[in-house]
C-alpha cells in the first residue's frame, strides 16, 4: 500500500476527516494542512483505518476453534461449580460451629453474638478453602 493511500479506512473515517477538513478550510487553514490536521484527527481517534481484510478459514480452522472454545466454556462452567459447592460447604459448617457455641455458652449467649460467630467461622472456612 503506497504512502497516503486511503482505502483502508471505513466510510465513516472517509467521512469524518472531510468533514473535519472542511472545518479547519473555514478556520482559514490551507486545503494541504487542512487534510494533514483532519487525517491525523480521524487517526488519533479510531487508530488508523479500520477495514480488515477478508480472511479465508478453512474447514479444519473453524473446527479447531469451535473445540477451543468448547473447551475453554466447560472448564470455566466446572469452576463455577466447584466455587460454589465449596461455598455452600463452607455455610453449612459455619453454621454447624455457630450451633454448637450457642449450646456450649447456653442462655448467656443471644442471637446477635451467634450470627457473630456464625460469620467468623465462614470467613475462617472461606480463606482456608481459597488458600
Amino acid at each position: 500500500m503506497p504512502r497516503g493511500d486511503k482505502s483502508s479506512y471505513t466510510d465513516k473515517q472517509k467521512r469524518q476527516a472531510e468533514h473535519i477538513e472542511e472545518s479547519e478550510k473555514k478556520e482559514g487553514r490551507s486545503a494541504k494542512v487542512a487534510a494533514r490536521i483532519a487525517w491525523a484527527t480521524v487517526n488519533k481517534q479510531d487508530g488508523g483505518g479500520k477495514k480488515r481484510a477478508a480472511k479465508k478459514t478453512t474447514k479444519k480452522a473453524a473446527k479447531k476453534t469451535g473445540k477451543k472454545t468448547a473447551k475453554k466454556a466447560t472448564k470455566k462452567a466446572a469452576k463455577k461449580t466447584d466455587k460454589k459447592a465449596t461455598k455452600r460447604a463452607a455455610k453449612k459448617t459455619a453454621k454447624r460451629t455457630a450451633k454448637k457455641a450457642a449450646k456450649k455458652a447456653g442462655r448467656r449467649t443471644t442471637k446477635k453474638s451467634a450470627k457473630k460467630a456464625a460469620k467468623k467461622s465462614t470467613r475462617k472456612t472461606a480463606s482456608r478453602t481459597r488458600s
